[in-house]
């Protein structure tokens, strides 16, 4: 079993920054995938972005050098830090994990990352 949990959502104004953090414990070992998704009001669940336990990243493209994901292999923690903030940023926020990966880098596809937290909100106001 796999646990996993997210902090740091809140409400910014446009332009400002949030840093998200996952604690992720349990079954875990390497190789593994890690990803933020999220989900605004009406929409559909979009991949953010994804690191993997050879720390290659990937993002989506949406993202345009504006957020940052990275992990601390130790603690099993992966943070996104999320600059110039939009309100079409605004969404829960979840991270999910999986085991293995696709040839060093990380599972792009949701439907690989079984583990999912509860999701923290993202408020970005104009």
């Amino acid at each position: 079993q796999v646990h996993v949990v997210e902090s740091g959502g809140g409400s910014v104004q446009a332009g400002q920054s949030l840093r998200l953090s996952c604690a992720i414990s349990g079954d875990t070992w390497s190789p593994y995938s890690m990803a933020w998704i999220r989900q605004a009001p009406g929409k559909e669940r979009e991949g953010v972005a994804y690191i993997s336990s050879a720390n290659i990243a990937k993002y989506g493209d949406f993202v345009n050098g504006r957020f940052t994901i990275s992990q601390d292999n130790a603690k099993m923690t992966v943070f996104l830090q999320m600059n110039n903030l939009k309100p079409e940023d605004t969404a829960v926020y979840y991270c999910a994990y999986a085991q293995g990966f696709m040839s060093g880098a990380p599972f792009l596809s949701l439907g690989d990352y079984n583990y999912w937290g509860q999701g923290t909100q993202v408020t970005v106001s104009s």
